[in-house]
């Protein structure tokens, strides 16, 4: 698992991470979604060391190891696949992933069946002998997130990791994906908010370097829920006033946004049958009744669209 308190990240004059707190649970696959400059890949470097803190920072744990009093045995339990992946195209797969085994410190006489063991694990065992730079981008992929399970790291931090490949390739490596859950700590960065909601068990939203909501699917979902929208619009027969206290009165509504005999309603689905019920009794004449549900990139936008915090149930670049 990840446990971060009080992270804080600058360059120069720029803060990129102002004290953020979080936590990725064993097992779990964890969303961690924020527009451009958030502060996603920072946190990804001091994750695997490549940058140091600032010293104020209180706590980093990955796997139970303390990365800030010793970083280097922090590193060995994370396996990374970047956003920008680098690989050697004139090495065949299994030179590129024995060399890198090496510098994994997986034993050589081990790293033939270590580089066995992570191509089956991603489905791509018919392509050790290819050259890496005649493989498409979707087995690129592959071959990047083997590298990232060599030595069996406990947690998997991926940057992007759909980035550039087609809807057969995505849905590829989602099924990936769901076989390594439970197995290891994900923490997945994606601007795919879709495949966010489809994948994760958790979401972390981080903007302008800081945390702004940490909840379960559980918690998200039931947001999701209530953030919908009713648009209503009946004739003008209606008598507005009346339909507007009506729809106030209603438990589910949180707000009313009314122009002459059209309503914009923040509700849940079940509004919806009790406004058709309303109309037959009253006579009114419905227009248009249409529903709006709520999608995690509208709660997304509602989130990151102010300096303010959103409560949390628990506590740059891309």
């Amino acid at each position: 698992m990840i446990e971060i308190e009080d992270l804080s990240l600058t360059y120069g004059d720029r803060r990129a991470l102002d004290g953020i707190s979080f936590r990725v649970p064993a097992g779990a696959v964890t969303g961690f979604i924020g527009e451009n400059g958030a502060g996603k890949t920072s946190t990804f470097r001091v994750l695997t060391t490549w940058l140091l803190p600032d010293p104020e920072t209180q706590r980093v744990i990955v796997d139970g190891v303390d990365l800030l009093s010793d970083p280097q045995t922090a590193c060995t339990r994370v396996g990374v696949l970047p956003e920008q992946l680098a690989l050697p195209g004139e090495l065949r797969v299994a030179e590129f992933l024995r060399f890198r085994s090496g510098i994994k410190n997986v034993p050589s006489r081990q790293a033939r069946a270590e580089v066995s063991r992570v191509l089956e694990a991603v489905n791509a065992s018919d392509m050790e002998q290819r050259r890496i730079d005649t493989l498409s981008q979707g087995y690129r992929q592959r071959i990047g997130l083997a590298d990232a399970l060599l030595g069996d790291p406990p947690v998997l931090l991926l940057d992007e990791p759909t980035r550039g490949l087609d809807p057969r390739q995505i849905s590829q490596f989602r099924a990936l994906l769901d076989e390594l859950r439970g197995n290891h700590t994900l923490l997945l960065s994606s601007h795919v908010l879709g495949e966010v909601e489809q994948l994760c068990d958790r979401i972390c939203v981080i903007s302008k370097g800081k945390i702004r909501l940490e909840e379960d699917r559980e918690s998200w979902t039931h947001r999701l829920g209530k953030a919908g929208r009713w648009q209503l619009e009946l004739a003008p027969s209606a008598d507005a006033k009346k339909v507007t206290d009506w729809l106030n009165q209603q438990p589910e509504v949180q707000s009313v946004n009314r122009d002459r005999h059209h309503w914009s309603i923040q509700s849940d689905a079940a509004l919806g049958l009790r406004i058709g019920e309303k109309a037959l009794e009253e006579g009114w004449v419905i227009m248009e009744l249409r529903s709006e549900p709520a999608t995690l990139e509208s709660l997304f936008l509602e989130w990151t669209g102010s300096d303010s915090v959103a409560p949390a149930s628990g506590g740059e670049e891309s």
